[in-house]
């Protein structure tokens, strides 16, 4: 029963994937805080955003599979991380540079790449002594993301549609931040169930995510 529900959180807190979360909070929370002139630029901009954060490396991680650089997506020898790390690292350089000075993309954003980016290149260092958890490093720099987030740049209150009953539910940034610190605890105890990582690998990697992001809200203001 355990396993299944492991491996279901390991996949909805899969590193490429935070950044999704994080976008869409934003547009929920505050739709005001990007300055596009209209819906359409604004889709355009955050498909650019999620084409270089995550189709981008998932693609070359894809390619690097078939071409049998890496045994298996999970990546069990940390050897094989080092490849995807690079390419995602650089991916998040780009993107970097390319959000950091446009004045439609909030600093909410453009900070969190930044938390990200050093992350990512801290677990390539780190790498190279232990197999640090990736997912832990994500769940960390996302709860830490959010926290400040939420305490800088909310209404204290998100709106989420609900297409299919054609209203809208209003939930408080205190229950946002509840699900989160769920989120992230859960991501730490699935890998240690599934055994993919060591105790120790685990909450380092919630420690470099954690003080990532922290690193580069000071750096970013």
């Amino acid at each position: 029963m355990f396993k299944p529900i492991s491996h279901f959180v390991s996949v909805i807190m899969h590193p490429l994937f935070v950044i999704i979360y994080i976008l869409f909070y934003l547009i929920f929370a505050n739709p005001y805080i990007f300055g596009f002139s209209g819906p359409k630029a604004e889709g355009m901009v955050l498909i650019s955003i999620l084409t270089i954060s995550v189709m981008f490396p998932l693609i070359a991680i894809l390619m690097m599979k078939a071409l049998g650089l890496i045994s298996s997506f999970s990546m069990p020898d940390k050897k094989e991380r080092i490849g995807p790390l690079i390419i995602t690292g650089l991916f998040y350089m780009w993107l970097y540079v390319n959000v950091r000075n446009n004045d439609n993309i909030p600093n909410a954003i453009s900070f969190f790449i930044l938390g990200t980016t050093i992350a990512i290149f801290l677990a390539l260092t780190i790498n190279s002594f232990t197999k640090i958890s990736l997912h832990t490093i994500a769940a960390g720099g996302f709860l830490t993301g959010m926290t400040l987030i939420i305490f800088n740049w909310s209404y204290g209150y998100v709106d989420i549609p609900i297409p299919f009953l054609g209203t809208v539910w209003r939930c408080s940034d205190r229950m946002v931040l509840m699900v989160v610190m769920l989120l992230t605890g859960a991501a730490g105890s699935a890998r240690l169930y599934l055994k993919a990582h060591e105790t120790d690998e685990v909450y380092g990697g919630y420690i470099v995510g954690i003080l990532s992001q922290m690193v580069a809200f000071k750096l970013f203001f």
